[in-house]
């Protein structure tokens, strides 16, 4: 009897532990071999992101499951994931399964009738990291119109927000819609790719929404409150410049340094989380920058020259030149608020260096920022305070619209 009750125990414990570990959208889908699948030509959306907790890709899966592979769809940053910002590629064949490479980025960013022809469904399956200017969720919204204006079902295999579910900014606004900015939601949306697929068709973001048949493969035992590292998932860099946890963290504030003339470190092997310019003092950046109480960042003085690096950045900002710059880690994953720190880091910038630090690229600082408030403000010199408050009721409303859409 003794026995009996210890291997029940034992029992109960493994399927609670079961319970808890965390699986991806494609985990779940695969648990009962891509049953919603079957029968059907598919399409995938996808990159080199997309693999389960054992790192087996989602291509691989579904063909080995039998099921027949139509086509698969490649974003920004192609469908290794190893194509340079702003390069398109061509179309191919995918040699394992034998399926259509289309690209949708450059001119075909939204998939033509012809290019969906002879699909049952389509899937999306692409790691995102949580800002509204990564394109990911652009081209997310496109395949959703695209697939609902031909009466294609879209699955969205669902994969955590590493950068947790705080979020920040401005809502876009229609006149500065880009693709890096497609939608109107906050900068920082503090959202998974399923729940923007809910939000975008309850509140007709994309054409024929109502006509469009969606659904979306929940994880299971993902905590938006806890670490991305608590998942043990390996990091995969979803896009060459984003190499680590730890850029993807600091990339929406950090971002912000290419509407301008200080350097936000591509060409070097830290871009993102190594920032700086030849006409700084390091140093006197963090002190400064230290006296406002940041929470939840380290900073280091770092000196760095930005190169090129094939696939990754060519003809970087300040080239060849040395860089005074800062290294930031993030020591807070979960609080750290990293818009707030790069209107803080511009602020600092200006109040230093009034004649050196330039917004050179207003129209963009306009297209990343989603409105033009930011470039205004800065143009005259209002406080990052100032900066910060003036999105706050917009950022506020938008949290509690995305309640509605919440799944975990």
């Amino acid at each position: 009897m003794k026995s009996f009750k210890a291997v029940f125990i034992l029992l109960f414990l493994l399927i609670l532990i079961y319970s808890c570990t965390f699986q991806t959208g494609l985990d779940v889908a695969a648990k009962d071999n891509f049953s919603i699948l079957k029968g059907k030509k598919v399409g995938i959306v996808t990159n080199h992101t997309a693999r389960s907790v054992k790192g087996e890709h989602i291509v691989d899966m579904i063909h080995e499951s039998g099921i027949t592979i139509h086509a698969i769809y490649a974003p920004e940053h192609g469908f290794r994931g190893d194509v340079e910002r702003g390069v398109v590629i061509d179309s191919n064949i995918d040699s394992m399964t034998g399926a259509q490479i289309f690209s949708i980025y450059g001119n075909n960013r939204k998939p033509s009738p012809e290019m969906l022809t002879g699909i049952d469904v389509m899937i999306f399956d692409i790691q995102d990291i949580g800002s509204r200017f990564y394109t990911y969720i652009s081209t997310l919204g496109m395949i959703m119109e695209a697939a609902a204006e031909n009466g294609i079902p879209v699955y969205i295999f669902d994969r955590p927000n590493p950068i947790g579910r705080l979020a920040e900014g401005p809502v876009m606004q229609e006149e500065f819609v880009s693709f890096v900015g497609q939608y109107p939601i906050v900068l920082r949306h503090g959202m998974t790719v399923g729940e923007l697929a809910l939000m975008y068709k309850d509140k007709n973001f994309i054409n024929a929404a109502d006509d469009l048949e969606l659904h979306v493969i929940e994880m299971k035992g993902w905590h938006p409150d806890k670490p991305y590292t608590k998942t043990k998932l390996p990091w995969i860099a979803p896009s060459p410049n984003i190499k680590n946890l730890n850029e993807a963290l600091v990339y929406p504030g950090t971002c912000l340094f290419e509407g301008t003339n200080f350097s936000e470190g591509r060409g070097t092997e830290h871009p993102f989380e190594w920032v700086g310019a030849p006409y700084i003092n390091s140093q006197k950046v963090i002190d400064e920058l230290t006296k406002r109480n940041l929470n939840g960042i380290e900073m280091k003085v770092v000196t760095f020259t930005p190169e090129d690096i094939p696939g990754t950045a060519m003809d970087p900002k300040y080239k060849g030149e040395l860089c005074q710059g800062l290294a930031l880690a993030v020591t807070d994953p979960v609080h750290f608020r990293s818009l707030e720190f790069g209107v803080h880091l511009i602020n600092v910038l200006q109040k230093l260096y009034p004649e050196d630090f330039l917004i050179s690229r207003p129209d963009f600082l306009g297209n990343l920022w989603g409105n033009d408030t930011a470039r205004i403000m800065f143009s005259e010199k209002k406080s990052a305070f100032e900066i910060i408050e003036s999105y706050k009721e917009e950022l506020n409303n938008f949290i509690g619209l995305r309640d509605k859409y919440i799944l975990y």
